[in-house]
């Protein structure tokens, strides 16, 4: 994979009538809700599955390896910081057993919320858990709806592998630049 120095992008602050939720109990985990980072008003929405430890602690001057990875591929592809907002389908990082079907279906309703107010041009689903919980298919994988576009809730949507997998499994670095690539291509088309 290539070197990039990575960037710590703005977190966007999380609505004052979301920030005390306690729909889905993740709050009694200790986690700090974490809303999105990037460019709020992005064309490109990219959705992860919930927030890591580094997002968890506001503040910390240095960049997870997840956003590592993902800034590379998008920087390889084109793309610009501004071109991006990163969510989550859970907005509290869990650090313990929870219902995972139980709080990925009650926090969907948050990701609505952002999809209204923000009209996305595109989404960019990145791992299984996101796949699945976006798709409201629990039998969606990345592995087969990668590579092509999909409208979803009236939106392109695209799918690419969770950066850790990544991470952890080298090979599939160039499947995932290619479908960065495939974002970026068709965002030039729409004049992006």
């Amino acid at each position: 994979m290539p070197e990039l120095c990575p960037v710590i992008w703005p977190e966007e602050k999380t609505p004052s009538a979301s920030a005390d939720c306690k729909d889905c109990g993740l709050y009694t985990h200790g986690s700090r809700m974490v809303w999105g980072e990037g460019n709020p008003d992005a064309p490109i929405m990219v959705i992860l599955d919930n927030p890591g430890a580094r997002e968890n602690l506001q503040g910390e001057p240095f960049v997870c390896g997840t956003r590592q990875t993902l800034q590379k591929a998008a920087n390889e592809a084109g793309l610009l910081m501004d071109d991006l907002y990163v969510t989550y389908i859970l907005k509290r990082r869990p650090i313990k057993a929870y219902n995972k079907e139980e709080a990925r279906k009650t926090c969907m309703r948050h990701l609505l919320q952002q999809l209204e107010e923000k009209s996305p041009h595109l989404i960019l689903c990145l791992g299984n858990v996101a796949v699945e919980s976006f798709f409201q298919n629990p039998e969606a994988e990345v592995k087969h709806l990668r590579g092509k576009w999909h409208q979803i809730r009236g939106i392109s949507t695209t799918v690419a592998y969770h950066p850790l997998a990544v991470r952890r499994r080298p090979n599939l670095w160039p499947l995932f630049l290619e479908d960065w690539k495939l974002v970026a291509e068709r965002f030039t088309q729409a004049g992006g």
